[in-house]
């Protein structure tokens, strides 16, 4: 081989493999995965404190969190939280800004950013047993926090 030829295979390697080195964090950040954020139930105060007479007071002591644990605010419009007797509660023109909480209520109140109100008259989580069940705006399951020894297909007592 000729110190021409030499010259030029050493110089296309070099090219090469600078080229490689160059290229490599860029094809990698190419397939990079945008973060996604984590929603999730966060905590459920099922049993009311205090006597359970109802009132708004107390019906808004039953609450369901949903914590968003990512950095990305998530859109949970028509959302749903449902427990396990099918009752529903679908957000409605709601963001969880990323890493916060929302409290959902089961009475009467002004929504805000942290606070939101099913506006019903009536208990929904059971005492004993039962299942919260978040889904996304496809029905898709997204996470469930459950308490109490479970007998589905009837048999709970309600309060």
């Amino acid at each position: 081989m000729s110190a021409f030829t030499r010259r030029l295979v050493a110089a296309t390697l070099t090219a090469g493999a600078l080229v490689s080195v160059v290229t490599l964090p860029a094809s990698a950040a190419d397939h990079a995965r945008p973060e996604r954020s984590k929603v999730k139930i966060s905590d459920v105060q099922y049993d009311s404190p205090g006597r359970d007479d109802r009132s708004n007071r107390s019906l808004n002591r039953e609450w369901v969190e949903i914590t968003n644990t990512g950095r990305r605010s998530v859109n949970l419009d028509d959302w749903t939280l449902e427990d396990e007797d099918g009752r529903t509660y679908t957000f409605d023109d709601y963001r969880l800004e990323g890493r916060s909480t929302v409290r959902i209520h089961t009475g009467f109140g002004r929504d805000t950013d942290s606070d939101l109100y099913q506006d019903r008259r009536h208990y929904v989580w059971d005492n004993r047993s039962d299942t919260a069940t978040l889904r996304n705006d496809h029905g898709r399951f997204i996470d469930d926090e459950s308490w109490g020894h479970h007998r589905h297909g009837g048999g709970r007592h309600h309060r």
